[in-house]
């Protein structure tokens, strides 16, 4: 049986992945790690950057990404890990 801790990890993931932009955004980082929040918000059609960016904080928060700052960019990976754990259909 799940500790009650990842049961609440599973919970946050799950509520995260509730908005389709959100996983639109975990679908394009499994298939082009990497990529910077700025252009990040360019390849998502109909997102402006504040709300890329809201959306980005919300999938940190719960675990599903991975963040490092290089001056003024933020680049932004999947955290395959906790993909695999909660949500192995992002990475096929």
């Amino acid at each position: 049986m799940e500790s009650k801790s990842e049961m609440r990890d599973a919970i946050k993931v799950y509520k995260v992945l509730g908005e389709p932009t959100r996983i639109s955004i975990v679908l394009l980082l499994a298939r082009e790690p990497d990529q910077c929040c700025v252009s990040l918000g360019e390849r998502l059609k109909n997102v402006a950057n504040s709300t890329s960016s809201h959306h980005l904080k919300q999938l940190s928060k719960c675990g599903l990404l991975q963040s490092r700052k290089e001056g003024t960019f933020i680049y932004y990976s999947l955290n395959r890990i906790v993909a695999e754990k909660y949500s192995p259909f992002l990475l096929t």
